[in-house]
């Protein structure tokens, strides 16, 4: 439901951005100069939808391709300059969401909620593999 309502909002918000965009450049704004291939992971998504996401976010100048140092065959995904203000609007929207969402709850039960929800994405995250033999 959260989702849908994401997706509704952001699309109709003109930003210019798809709901998917907009979530890839949320996902860069928290782990910014991850590689291309976390950040599909991290969103659930295949290596070819993230490159178009990139590659929409790039012709706009908010992110840049760079060369990893550690990996000639990668690009790490920074924020540039112009990023800031777009996120700020993403940011908003959800904001608003949210607002929304938690008409008649308290305080308490909002941080409450957040909980829930932290603990239900945690217990849905993929585990991670231990170190090998």
């Amino acid at each position: 439901m959260l989702n849908s309502a994401f997706e509704r909002r952001i699309s109709e918000a003109g930003l210019g951005l798809t709901p998917g965009e907009a979530r890839a450049l949320l996902t860069v704004a928290v782990v910014d100069g991850s590689k291309q291939s976390d950040i599909a992971a991290r969103l659930g998504i295949e290596p070819m939808t993230i490159c178009a996401y990139l590659d929409k976010l790039q012709s706009l100048d908010l992110i840049e391709r760079q060369q990893d140092p550690q990996d000639r065959r990668s690009k790490r995904i920074v924020l540039t300059k112009n990023s800031t203000e777009m996120l700020e609007a993403v940011r908003q929207e959800i904001d608003e969401l949210v607002r929304h969402a938690t008409q008649g709850l308290n305080e308490e039960e909002v941080a409450l909620f957040r909980s829930f929800l932290q603990t239900l994405r945690n217990n849905l995250q993929p585990e991670q593999p231990g170190p090998s033999c």
